[in-house]
């Protein structure tokens, strides 16, 4: 079955030939050689581009290894240009080969060349590699499938159905395709252990596996809870007195932002409009795999539910931040006091700006009033949102804080327009 994944196909497409190298980024398994080797392929060849001026490389492929070798490649390449006519040049899992950045620059003197690669990494769009680039990069992030991708796949599937099997397993396209609970259990298990871990363990060098593991662990955990790595070295002192550091811990946290497996949210003052160094939030990029690593145990649906709007943001091209307000707050004795107050998300794009609470219930006026004070404290107008599970009839208040269902949120692309 052929999943469409037609926002990424449209930024795709955008780009071409705009005198840039197209870099798909993505966990593994999300789906990035398909876009571009099928999807993206599909498309050319509908524009009328011959077949013999689309050049794939999969440098994952055994039998390519030779291709791995940058001079090699090159040469090849240059040798499949056979006339003056526009050439596209389609390579998976780029950083498989040594000094590819020069190799890139390297096509990009090549006029009738088109150049797209993929890579499952951030190691290859460090600093370092984008200052290489000299700003002729032009990135294009591939997630898992989001709720509203899922639901195209079965579109006669009962909501509740639907919410219930993509919070559990996921929207990594193999995973979503498969039949049976129990096979994509363990599908989803077999590739944390044999894919992702093994490819963080390899690429790092990482020494102490089993520390990872623990850690990876706790914060499977505590999807969405602040924390830090000085405060995850006490966790492991005092619930399993194992000693490691901060900042080895901090390196573990990098290593799994590298893999795409987590993303890590900054909280941001919004009065005094910086940003607070610590602690953090780390959400998982696909739910299915964390859900895997804790054995299918935790289904605590208030903070999966928070976990898969911030997905849902960021696959809207959004950045996304926790926000803090500071308030002076009575006491008991008739003193003020100041405390920090939090918004779940502060979403950014270009001059676009959203304030988002996750709200599982709203069950009573006094949980209405949790949920909206950090909102009637924001000192500007950008729109307040709160989203809560029930599939409710939008409404929106005297204070402009608008309320919606989490099905509408999911659905409707333009949800935040509303």
């Amino acid at each position: 079955m052929v999943i469409p994944r037609d926002r990424y196909l449209e930024l795709l497409v955008s780009r071409k030939h705009n005198g840039l190298i197209k870099i798909i980024t993505g966990m593994r398994r999300c789906g990035k050689s398909f876009l571009l080797f099928k999807l993206f392929k599909e498309h050319l060849i509908a524009e009328g581009v011959p077949e013999s001026h689309i050049i794939r490389i999969e440098l994952d492929d055994r039998r390519n290894k030779s291709l791995r070798d940058p001079d090699v490649c090159l040469e090849y390449v240059t040798s499949l240009l056979k006339d003056e006519g526009q050439y596209y040049l389609l390579i998976d899992e780029v950083q498989f080969m040594a000094e590819f950045e020069d190799v890139l620059n390297s096509f990009l003197h090549m006029d009738n060349l088109d150049t797209y690669v993929t890579g499952s990494n951030s190691k290859f769009l460090s600093t370092d590699i984008i200052t290489e680039f000299r700003g002729r990069g032009d990135e294009i992030h591939v997630r898992p499938l989001s709720f509203a991708e899922y639901c195209a796949v079965y579109p006669n599937m009962a909501w509740d159905d639907a919410w219930n099997i993509y919070h559990t397993y996921g929207g990594l396209p193999y995973a979503v395709l498969l039949d049976k609970a129990e096979d994509k259990a363990q599908y989803l298990k077999r590739l944390f252990r044999e894919v992702y871990l093994k490819d963080i363990v390899e690429r790092n060098k990482v020494q102490n596996n089993i520390q990872m593991g623990i850690l990876l662990d706790i914060i499977s955990s505590s999807i969405g809870s602040l924390t830090n790595p000085r405060k995850l070295e006490n966790t492991f002192k005092s619930d399993g007195n194992i000693s490691i550091s901060a900042a080895t811990i901090k390196q573990y946290l990098d290593y799994f932002i590298d893999a795409f497996m987590v993303e890590k949210a900054e909280r941001y003052d919004i009065k005094g409009k910086k940003y607070i160094s610590t602690p953090q939030k780390y959400y998982f990029s696909d739910l299915g795999l964390r859900n895997a690593r804790l054995n299918f145990r935790q289904q605590e649906e208030t903070h999966i539910m928070e976990n898969v709007i911030y997905n849902e943001l960021r696959m809207r091209g959004y950045s996304v931040d926790v926000g803090v307000i500071e308030i002076n707050e009575r006491t008991s004795d008739g003193t003020y006091a100041r405390k920090q107050i939090e918004i779940d998300f502060v979403a950014n794009k270009g001059s676009q700006r959203y304030y988002i609470q996750s709200a599982f219930a709203l069950p009573s006026l006094e949980k209405v009033a949790q949920e909206e004070r950090p909102l009637k404290n924001v000192p500007d107008s950008f729109k307040k949102i709160i989203v809560v599970k029930d599939n409710i009839m939008l409404r929106r208040d005297d204070n402009g804080i608008t309320t919606m269902g989490l099905k509408q949120f999911l659905l409707d692309p333009h949800s935040l327009e509303l």
